[in-house]
């Protein structure tokens, strides 16, 4: 089947776009374009492009409380194929101003979850290369 349109942007709402942007940049590598003060634009080397839009009064998700407030969506990270290697993305991450969600039994799970800046959830993952 062919398909109806081609994915163009990933886009996640925050309080400060500019600020988003350069947090992912710093992860993900990119140089953020802002279009304009409510909408910038990072185009990931080699992978999908983010767009950063201003929302007034925006609400991080809770994670995880499907009962109440789903998660939506989130960002996975190829951080690595070992520990260490994910431990330093993790020191990286929290230095740009990220918080732990979820490190518990990450070794059973190859992740750790985590919140960016503005509160939206995304992962390391430890990815073994072949």
């Amino acid at each position: 089947m062919a398909p109806v349109a081609r994915l163009r942007s990933v886009v996640l709402d925050c309080p400060d776009p500019s600020e988003l942007a350069v947090f992912y940049a710093a992860v993900a590598g990119g140089t953020p374009v802002a279009e304009d003060e409510d909408w910038v634009v990072l185009q990931v080397p080699s992978g999908p492009r983010l767009a950063f839009q201003r929302a007034p009064g925006f609400t991080p998700p809770a994670w995880p409380a499907a009962d109440h407030d789903s998660q939506q969506f989130h960002l996975d990270f190829d951080a690595g194929g070992t520990w260490e290697e994910i431990d330093a993305a993790e020191e990286k991450v929290l230095a740009l101003g990220a918080r732990v969600l979820d490190g518990e039994d990450y070794e059973k799970k190859d992740f750790r979850v985590y919140a960016d800046p503005a509160g939206h959830p995304f992962c390391l993952c430890r990815i073994e290369q072949p």
